[in-house]
């Protein structure tokens, strides 16, 4: 099986580091049992920050680094294993915590017997020199508090859909992504096989263009062709989304595209034949300027035996 999280690199890293945690803490858990403590590697963050004080729930918060609900689920497991006690703090209106004699004596082992233990076990791991990934990650939390991932997440725009010319390699994924959805509506005709299954030959050497649309993640999931059909026009035609990339505004750039290098051959007129049921792509070519045409329905609209709509681009 391949690795997930190491595929999926910076996006999964919070992840990635999670399961670097679990691992690291569940061979220090059997550290902790071999020096014959009752606690977990979590608690001793808590057991370090109450050496020699006491403290509130919310000055352990600050000292750790934890959640509130995790640092008062912690102090209460310590509690009950009678090592941690509370009491009211000097101004009445917050309790603090402390070590009890039996937590000074778990946290007196631990010092003795299990960190020195688990530190040189992390040098080993980093060949004797952690201290450049410590300063890495103290530099990501102090960005971290400044500014949260997702106020980072917010101000990035990362190009997530992309334009690819026509290439031979591509000509399966034109043929799939459109006899995916025709398939799913309609029925295949001679028509659309004959361009499907020859697209260099029907659509690009003859002075046409096929578009695809990629995004990122997910590879090529639209397509589209610019037909030519007479001295300057073009049928806008074959344009599909894969089912699994729908919603994500790809068919929308992938019109844009479509109709500016449509503009560049000087087509005229730019026209499509659809159907009715296409009511989404209907919605979206009227958005970004076709509109119903008669004359183009008279005549083109022939060609597909389900054509029952015929529009043309920038028509009044």
């Amino acid at each position: 099986m391949s690795d997930v999280l190491q595929e999926m690199g910076a996006t999964f890293l919070g992840s990635r580091l999670k399961r670097l945690g679990e691992r690291m803490q569940a061979g220090a858990a059997k550290v902790a049992q071999d020096a014959g403590l009752p606690v977990q590697p979590a608690h001793m963050p808590l057991l370090a920050a109450l050496d020699g004080q006491a403290l509130t729930v919310g000055q352990l918060v600050q000292a750790v680094g934890v959640s509130q609900p995790g640092i008062t689920r912690g102090i209460g497991q310590l509690a009950d294993l009678g090592l941690v006690a509370s009491r009211p703090g000097e101004d009445g209106r917050q309790r603090e915590i402390s070590l009890t004699p039996e937590g000074a004596a778990v946290l007196a082992r631990a010092k003795l017997h299990m960190w020195p233990r688990v530190e040189e076990a992390v040098k080993a791991l980093f060949g004797g020199q952690p201290e450049g990934f410590l300063a890495q990650i103290a530099a990501i939390e102090a960005a971290l508090a400044q500014t949260p991932i997702d106020v980072l997440a917010a101000r990035s725009s990362p190009q997530t859909l992309s334009i690819h010319e026509f290439s031979d390699a591509l000509a399966r994924d034109f043929h799939d992504i459109n006899a995916e959805w025709i398939q799913d509506m309609f029925q295949l005709e001679a028509a659309d096989r004959e361009v499907l299954e020859n697209p260099r030959a029907k659509i690009v050497d003859p002075g046409g263009a096929i578009l695809f649309v990629e995004a990122r993640g997910l590879g090529i999931v639209g397509a589209c062709a610019l037909q030519k059909t007479g001295a300057r026009s073009f049928e806008l035609t074959k344009m599909g989304v894969r089912a699994s990339a729908r919603g994500l505004k790809a068919g929308e750039f992938l019109l844009k595209a479509v109709i500016a290098r449509a503009q560049e051959l000087g087509a005229e007129p730019l026209y499509l034949l659809s159907n009715a049921k296409c009511a989404a792509a209907i919605h979206l070519y009227e958005k970004l300027g076709f509109a119903h045409d008669a004359g183009i329905m008279a005549q083109y609209g022939a060609r597909y035996a389900r054509c029952d709509v015929a529009m043309r681009y920038g028509a009044a």
